[in-house]
């Protein structure tokens, strides 16, 4: 029968030795997308034949899927620790592009700088309003036609898509797993 204080030295010793192991277990582990170059591999963006840019292009922004090399422990997407084997998906990386909407940027940019003071580039990119307006002011009297000759050419969008953007961002909607669609 053991004496009261090997009792007392053998609880200490255990409770210190459960105390070792769950600090050992509960090791930070590091989020996915803070991985090292190397220690992750990403595909490549699906480009679009006619514009030339990623297919999942929104708000300036592509994402790409990457997986973490094999025997990589880290933290994926959805917050959940897991070890990889190399061809899971771990996280989606991000790279910027140009928004485009399916039109030629080619057409756009000639019939602004043609026929811009006709409205002809804003009916060919979907705002016939905008398009009479400058048909029925020759172009704003030539200043619109050159603001749009240089809108057109930098690719920016119209103050109505952002400003569309802005406020089904501020809710929080319009999300995909692992790829935030509002910045």
């Amino acid at each position: 029968m053991a004496l009261p204080r090997d009792r007392l030295e053998l609880r200490l010793f255990l409770l210190l030795l459960c105390l070792c192991f769950l600090k050992a277990a509960s090791v930070d582990v590091d989020k996915c997308d803070e991985l090292r170059l190397g220690q992750y591999i990403c595909d490549t963006p699906k480009i679009n034949d006619v514009t030339q840019e990623p297919e999942n292009c929104t708000n300036e922004t592509a994402f790409v899927p990457c997986m973490p090399a094999p025997n990589i422990t880290c933290r994926n997407y959805s917050g959940v620790v897991n070890t990889f084997s190399g061809k899971e998906v771990g996280f989606y990386k991000p790279f910027s592009c140009r928004n485009v909407t399916g039109y030629s940027y080619k057409v756009a940019v000639a019939l602004s700088l043609f026929l811009g003071w006709l409205g002809a580039d804003r009916f060919y990119l979907g705002y016939p309003a905008l398009g009479l307006l400058k048909f029925c002011t020759v172009g704003f009297c030539g200043i619109g036609s050159l603001i749009d000759f240089v809108l057109i050419s930098a690719q920016r969008k119209p103050i109505k898509e952002t400003k569309e953007q802005n406020e089904r961002c501020k809710d929080g909607s319009g999300k995909n797993i692992g790829q935030p669609d509002c910045s």
